[in-house]
């Protein structure tokens, strides 16, 4: 038997895509015959909430507008290309994560709206359909997870997932120590996860088994 251990804790796109993405994948796919566990890190759960997040001037000022620019860039590097489906000088005047998203991200992808595109990127109202066990990890702190967004309840009530909340961590930072330049708590956490999914496969595969009836969605 083999056993396939995916573990997303990149950074990539305005609002950490590939973590998302691995969320999104569980839920709507019955992944029991490959997977045997996740882990995530500094998961955006509710997309509305973390955008809302970081247009606060602080964040803003520290991580939006950075961001914003960084992928405007992008854009203005592969302009010609854009440009054939794209209003690029459009798409450019974006002061924000979300008008980059609402010029761009959502056009590009056939979504309606923005908002449509949100709420289907959003992890936490999919969190109940997910079968295989998945460690989270955030922290209270991170100014692209808030914690009013993190489903709380939708976590306690699904076995199959386990949510650990750090007081401080930011966003996959979780330095320790005065001078952090040692290993990382979440070294140690990955360390003792990955070990753990690998040795306790079989107890693993029981507990994709567990008649879990989810809630229904809220409207």
């Amino acid at each position: 038997m083999r056993i396939y251990l995916y573990v997303c804790c990149i950074y990539n796109s305005s609002l950490s895509i590939p973590r998302m993405v691995l969320l999104n994948y569980l839920a709507a796919t019955d992944c029991r015959s490959r997977l045997r566990a996740a882990l995530v890190l500094s998961t955006p759960w509710n997309v509305f909430v973390s955008s809302a997040s970081l247009e606060q001037p602080v964040n803003y000022l520290l991580f939006n507008r950075p961001l914003t620019s960084t992928i405007r860039n992008t854009v203005q590097k592969y302009r010609d290309i854009i440009g054939k489906v794209l209003d690029v000088d459009y798409v450019l005047q974006s002061g924000s994560i979300r008008e980059f998203d609402e010029r761009y991200t959502s056009v590009v992808f056939g979504y309606k709206s923005c908002d449509d595109y949100y709420h289907h990127a959003s992890p936490d109202n999919k969190l109940r359909n997910i079968r295989t066990p998945v460690l989270c990890i955030n922290a209270a702190d991170d100014p692209f997870s808030p914690l009013q967004g993190i489903p709380l309840d939708e976590a306690s009530a699904n076995p199959h997932v386990a949510l650990l909340i750090l007081a401080h961590g930011g966003h996959i930072g979780f330095l320790e120590g005065l001078f952090p330049n040692h290993q990382s708590y979440i070294d140690r956490v990955f360390k003792q996860f990955s070990g753990a999914a690998f040795c306790h496969w079989e107890d693993l595969r029981q507990l994709q088994k567990i008649n879990f009836q989810p809630k229904a969605e809220k409207p």
